[in-house]
Formats: C-alpha cells, structure tokens, sequence
C-alpha cells in the first residue's frame, strides 16, 4: 500500500463529512474492559508465556509524573514537586518489574522500550539512569531494540539529552503542540519557537536516530493562519516524524479541561481544514502519511512498512518490529500478554499499595475472543494498509463490512470483488469508519489517556 501524498480535497468535501468528525465533551464508549479481571488471570496469563521463551516482548513504562497541568491534557497525571516521591514510584517500580521478570523469566528478547507518561524527562539524572539499569537487570535489551521516550521541551536540557542517549535511547520525541504564543496561553503551555528550535538541534547533534514532534489541532484561538505558521516552523526543522493529533475534549475524565473556553475552539469543519492543511503541507514537504494521523520522512521505516504492508500498530504506536507480547509497567499502564488486555491501577498510591502486598496491581483487563481478534485485526488492518479485504471480515464482521461498503456513494470507500479501500476523501475520516468495526479496543484512547502529555 503506498504512502504517497493524497490529492488535496475542498472545503465543500470537509464540510459534507464534517459530521463523521468527532464531537467535544463526547462520552466516552463503553469497552468490554472489566473489573472482573484479575491479579489472577493476569498471573495466568504471565504463567503461559513463561512456557514459551523464544517469544519476544515491547515493554512500555509509565511515569505519570509533571511539574504542572496542561489544560488540554487528558493523561493519567500526577502532579508533584516532591523528587522523594519519584523514588518511591520507582521503588514500586523496580518491585512490579521483578514480580513480572520472575514469572516469565525476564531474559528473552525486547523489541521495543518505550518510556512515555506524564513527563519522562521530569526525572533526574540519577532517577532515568537508575530506571534504565532497573530495566537491564529484568529484560534482555539488545543493541538493535528499539528504545523511546518521550520528553517535555521545557524541562531537557543538552547534559539530559547526553545522558538519555548515552543510556540507549536513541529515538526521541517532543511535545510540541503548536508554536503560537496566543494557542499556548489559551492551553497554559508556553515554548518559544526558539526552545524547540535549540532543543531539536541539540538532540540532532547528539546522534539522535529519530527526532518526532507531536502537534495538536483543534486547539482554541487556531486558526488556519496561525496553524500554518507553526506548520511552517516544523517543517524549517525537518524532524524524522511528526504526529498530528486532534484536540480530545473529554471533560468528565479530565476537569481542568473546563479551564479552556470551548468558545474560543475551531468549529468541526474548521478542525477538519486544520488537518487537511497539515496533511498537504506534509505530504508536500516529502512525508508520507502514515495511518491515521503520523507523518514519517520517505525512507524512514514506518513509511517502509506501510508501502510493503508490514506497519503494525499497537498502544505504543506504529511499529515496524512487531513483539508477540506487550508488558506495561507503572501506574495506568496498558499491555497486551497471551490474549489478554491488561491495565493496571490508574491511582498511584493504590498502585503502590497492592506492589508492597505483593500482588500485580492489575486494575481492569479482557480476554480476548475469536471475534475480538477479528474485530481488532480489521482495525489494525485498515488503519495500517488503508484497505480491509472482505476474508478478513467474512463471518463475524459481515453487518459492519456492508456497513462501511454503503459509504461507496459518499465517496469515501472504493469497492473491489475482494476488499474495499479507504479513498483520500475517506482517508480524513479513517478513525470514524473505523468505529464500525472497533467495538471492543480502543487503543489510541489508551495510548492518548495514558501516554502522550509529554
């Protein structure tokens, strides 16, 4: 599937979907996740890959710590000043890891390290350098595994940024946002252009492989002028990938998002020029548009993936090196282990507690049947290849497969014998077509939830 640039489409074609969008202050749908799942089943689930060692493993850590809220954030966050209390949650940390190491013998191949929170960055460098080795001495890390953190601008520094890729990783990513200072004020997150520019060209001199920036439109005072600057300051720098997401008011999950004025928000249509701009400028910069809403330079192994119909995506992301297993560590964190979803305790002192008992502080969790494996790799499929062959959906996915087909006369989906594939129209509306098939996972909510404040 190639991942060349989309033709540009008009307002007049934003506007007529429009309502495929999504809405602000939405609820958010009913999962399948229950309560009912347990320390047990997730002990389980560690016992039957233990069995089996050869299979590899992505490991994603959460430090939900901060320094302060922003206003749009919608992550599982705690904010402190207390450097005593990050030693602590490192303590529980280093205990769940050892729980975990211990029950599937820890020595088999990691994929993927990803360190997202929270801010990763806010640790000092005592604390990341203790993490890193807390996480060497449990899990086989290879010098091609693909280590990741994510880290606030405003809180790196050049001997941090030393440090980090002296300890491994080597892919970096920043929370940028937007680079308008009137955006920033309206979100409580201020960063001149000029910290992003020095921290960017600090981290390139370094040696860092892959530098990404994370963007969000649909934020309140954008506006089509004000996002094409920023848009412009990006592509100045040229970072290797760049994700643009959109603004997820969710005010019964986070209610300090009521601090920002919806007043002042794009209006749907205008949210959905905003993406379309970013798209163009992209694509037009020699970016290929990968998935749903990342933007990777040609070459880089994303865009690879994508065009040979390998890419894959997990609560982590996009990813080229498929694992068999993901294991989350920390407070909220979400893995997928043997068929089994897990998350753990949300709340860090409840976390913390049910560690120092010595139980997995597994807080919700499901077991994946044959129809949510179906449902999930359609998804996963779409999202990734930009098409869903009608075998993948034969039998239990017969109702929705129809259902996405009736989109054909809107233009959104072309119909072949075998498959139907997402146009460029459908393609600014992929995540909502997806909603057709996606009645058990919500995977970006998790990573968006639980991973991207930084």
């Amino acid at each position: 599937m190639s991942s060349a640039a989309p033709g540009e489409i008009s307002r007049a074609l934003l506007e007529r979907f429009a309502e495929l969008g999504p809405r602000y202050d939405r609820p958010v749908p009913t999962s399948q996740w229950t309560d009912r799942f347990s320390s047990d089943d997730y002990d389980g689930a560690l016992n039957a890959i233990a069995q089996r060692p050869d299979e590899s493993l992505s490991l994603y850590v959460h430090i939900p710590f901060c320094p302060g809220r922003c206003l749009y954030c919608g992550c599982n966050t705690s904010i402190t000043h207390d450097s005593v209390r990050i030693d602590r949650y490192l303590d529980a940390l280093d205990r769940e890891m050892a729980m975990v190491a211990e029950r599937i013998n820890g020595d088999r191949d990691v994929l993927q390290l990803h360190l997202a929170g929270g801010t990763p960055n806010y640790l000092n460098d005592a604390q990341l350098t203790r993490l890193t080795e807390m996480i060497e001495r449990r899990f086989r890390i290879l010098p091609d595994t693909d280590q990741s953190i994510e880290c606030d601008p405003r809180r790196t520094s050049a001997g941090q940024l030393e440090l980090l890729h002296a300890l491994g990783y080597h892919r970096i990513g920043f929370g940028v946002q937007d680079l308008d200072p009137e955006v920033q004020r309206a979100i409580g997150r201020i960063q001149s252009r000029e910290l992003i520019r020095d921290v960017y060209w600090t981290a390139r001199e370094i040696g860092f492989e892959t530098i990404s920036f994370d963007l969000i439109y649909g934020l309140p005072q954008q506006t089509e002028e004000t996002f094409q600057r920023t848009l412009d300051g990006v592509l100045e720098l040229l970072p290797d990938r760049v994700a643009c997401f959109g603004y997820s008011r969710s005010t019964n999950i986070g209610p300090h998002q009521h601090a920002i004025d919806v007043h002042q928000l794009p209006s749907v249509v205008d949210r959905e020029v905003l993406f379309h701009n970013a798209v163009k400028a992209f694509t037009s910069a020699g970016y290929a548009w990968v998935g749903l809403d990342t933007f990777a330079l040609e070459g880089d192994e994303l865009s690879v993936a994508q065009d040979e119909g390998r890419l894959q995506r997990n609560c982590i992301g996009y990813t080229a090196k498929p694992s068999d297993h993901l294991i989350g560590f920390g407070s909220g964190a979400v893995g997928e282990i043997d068929g089994s979803c897990v998350q753990s305790e949300s709340d860090v002192e409840l976390w913390q507690r049910r560690i120092e008992r010595g139980e997995l502080p597994v807080a919700r969790g499901h077991r994946l049947s044959r129809d949510d494996r179906r449902r999930r790799d359609a998804v996963g499929h779409m999202i990734c290849n930009l098409e869903l062959p009608a075998a993948l959906a034969a039998g239990c996915l017969d109702d929705e497969y129809a259902r996405l087909a009736s989109y054909a006369s809107d233009g959104l989906v072309d119909m072949a014998q075998d498959r139907l594939r997402i146009t460029t129209a459908g393609r600014y509306f992929l995540r909502s077509l997806c909603t057709e098939h996606d009645a058990y996972f919500h995977w970006d909510r998790a990573r968006w939830h639980f991973s991207r404040s930084a």
